[in-house]
C-alpha cells in the first residue's frame, strides 16, 4: 500500500484524513509538529506528504508551515507535498506551489477532490519512479554496449535497447539465435550486430531469404547440388552452408522453409554435416546459424507446419523486436537518420511521423522519407510531403487520426479538465495508458499542477 505522511498539530484533522485515506487503501503515518514530521521522514520512506500551514506556535501567518515545506523540499526534493491551508493563507500556498508544492487544499476540504488529488500524485510518483528506473537501466545498457560494434543501428527506445543489448550479449557464444518480429522491423540489423561481435566476425556472412525462393529450389540453395541433380543443373553448385563455412548463415523468414528442408536443416544443426543434392558424399562445415521470422512458429508447430525439434534447435536464444508502433521513441531518430543532412523536418512533419502507426515498420518509414525528399520543394519537409494516410487504429472511436495517434497539448489539457485532473479517466478518453499519457505530458512540458 502507498504511504502518506500527515503533519498537523490538530489530532482531529489527522484522524479524519487517516480514516478517509484508509477507505481508499492508502496507509498513513502521523506527525504533530514539523520537527516530528522531519524525524519520521528521516527513518521511514513515504510516497507523499500532506502538511498543515499553521502550527500552535504560529497560528495566523503560515510562516511555520512555509518553513516546513522549504525544509521538506531541501531534504526530499522529489517528494510530493500537498498543503492544507485556511483561506487567509491562499496567497502563500500559491507561492509555494510555484516553488514546487504539488497542490494546496483549503480547509475544510472536499473529500472527493482530496482523494482524487492524492491518487493522481501517487500515480504520477509511481510513473516517475518507473521512468527514472527505465532511464537508469537504459543508460546502463548504453554503457554496457559501448565496446560493441552496433553496425550503425539507430535506436532510442528502451525496448530496442534491450534487444540490441541482448544481441551483443549472445554474439560471442556459438549458439543459434532466433530473431522474431514483424516484417520491416529491423531484424536483419540485429543479425548483423550478432555477426559483427561474434568469434567468426571475420568470416563470411551469408543471408538466405527462405520466403523468396520456390520450395523446390530451397534445398539446392542451402545445401548445393551436383550436376544433373535436377532439370537445368548443368554443373555442380555450392550451397549457402558451404559458402558460410567458418562464418555466419542468416536464414531470414525461416517459417517459410518446407518440412523436407526443415528435416535436413535440423540434421546439419545436430551434426554439422550435409550432402549436396544428388551426391553420396557428406560434407562437414562449421557455421553459426542465425534465423528470423515474422511467423508464429509455436502456432505453426501445432498446425504441423513446423518441426518442434527444429524450433528448439533454432530458438536457444530468442531476440524479440517489437513493431515500430510499439517503440515510438525510435521514430524520429530513424527519420533523421534516413533523411541525412540535406533536408530537415518541420514540426508538423515530426508530429505526423509520430502519429502514424507504421504497419510497414522501419521499412515503411525509410521509404516514406526517401519519397518525401524527392517531393519536397525546399530544404524543409512538411507533413504534406510525407503522403501519410490514416490507419484504422488511428480512426478508431470516430476520433480524428491526429487525435488518436499522439494527442496534442490542447487535447490533453481539455481531457484533464473534463476529468477533474484524474489521470486514469483522461488517459481512457484519449485512448492511452496512464504511463503513455505521463510520457506525452512530460514531452510537451504539461505541468500536472
Amino acid at each position: 500500500m502507498p504511504t502518506v505522511l500527515l503533519i498537523d498539530d490538530n489530532a482531529g484533522v489527522i484522524d479524519a484524513l487517516a480514516l478517509l485515506l484508509s477507505l481508499h487503501d492508502i496507509d498513513t503515518l502521523r506527525a504533530a509538529s514539523p520537527e516530528e514530521g522531519l524525524a519520521v521522514l528521516a527513518r521511514t520512506p513515504v510516497d507523499l506528504v500532506i502538511q498543515d500551514m499553521n502550527f500552535s506556535a504560529d497560528t495566523t501567518s503560515g510562516r511555520e508551515g512555509e518553513a516546513l515545506f522549504r525544509d521538506l523540499r531541501a531534504r526530499h526534493p522529489d517528494l510530493p507535498v500537498i498543503l492544507l491551508t485556511a483561506w487567509t493563507h491562499l496567497e502563500t500556498a500559491v507561492d509555494l506551489v510555484k516553488a514546487g508544492a504539488a497542490d494546496y487544499l483549503a480547509k475544510p476540504w472536499d473529500d472527493r477532490k482530496l482523494v482524487a488529488t492524492v491518487n493522481n500524485l501517487l500515480e504520477l510518483g509511481e510513473a516517475n519512479r518507473a521512468l527514472r528506473k527505465a532511464r537508469e537501466g537504459e543508460r546502463g545498457l548504453r554503457r554496457a554496449m559501448a565496446g560493441f560494434d552496433l553496425r550503425g543501428y539507430v535506436f532510442a527506445d528502451s525496448q530496442t535497447a534491450r534487444a540490441v543489448h541482448l544481441a551483443c550479449q549472445v554474439a560471442r557464444a556459438d549458439v543459434p539465435v532466433l530473431i522474431t518480429g514483424p516484417n520491416g522491423a529491423g531484424k536483419e540489423g540485429i543479425a548483423a550486430i550478432v555477426q559483427a561481435n561474434s568469434s567468426v566476425r571475420d568470416g563470411p556472412f551469408i543471408t538466405v531469404n527462405c520466403g523468396a525462393l520456390p520450395s523446390e529450389l530451397i534445398e539446392a540453395e542451402l545445401f548445393g547440388a551436383e550436376a544433373g541433380a535436377y532439370t537445368g543443373a548443368n554443373k555442380a553448385r555450392e550451397g549457402k552452408f558451404e559458402a558460410a563455412d567458418g562464418g555466419t548463415l542468416f536464414l531470414d523468414e525461416i517459417g517459410n522453409l518446407p518440412l523436407a528442408g526443415q528435416m535436413k536443416l535440423l540434421r546439419v544443426l545436430e551434426t554439422g554435416k550435409f550432402a549436396r543434392l544428388g551426391a553420396n558424399r557428406e560434407r562437414e562445415v562449421k557455421v553459426r546459424v542465425l534465423s528470423a521470422t515474422n511467423a508464429d512458429l509455436p502456432a505453426m508447430i501445432r498446425q504441423g507446419k513446423f518441426r518442434e525439434d527444429l524450433y528448439y534447435r533454432l530458438n536457444l536464444i530468442e531476440i524479440a523486436l517489437p513493431a515500430l508502433a510499439e517503440r515510438r521513441d525510435d521514430i524520429l531518430p530513424l527519420a533523421e537518420h534516413f533523411l541525412g543532412d540535406g533536408k530537415r523536418l518541420s514540426d508538423d512533419a515530426r508530429a505526423a511521423l509520430q502519429r502514424h502507426d507504421w504497419p510497414g515498420n522501419v521499412r515503411e518509414l525509410k521509404n516514406t522519407l526517401s519519397r518525401a525528399k524527392l517531393l519536397a520543394s525546399g530544404d524543409v519537409i512538411h507533413a504534406r510531403d510525407l503522403g501519410l494516410t490514416a490507419t484504422p487504429a488511428q480512426i478508431g472511436h470516430g476520433m480524428p487520426a491526429a487525435d488518436r495517434g499522439e494527442p496534442d497539448r490542447d487535447s490533453i489539457e481539455a481531457a484533464l479538465t473534463r476529468a477533474n485532473g484524474v489521470i486514469a479517466q483522461a488517459a481512457a478518453e484519449l485512448g492511452l495508458s496512464r504511463q503513455a499519457l505521463y510520457r506525452r505530458m512530460e514531452r510537451l512540458g504539461i505541468d500536472r499542477a
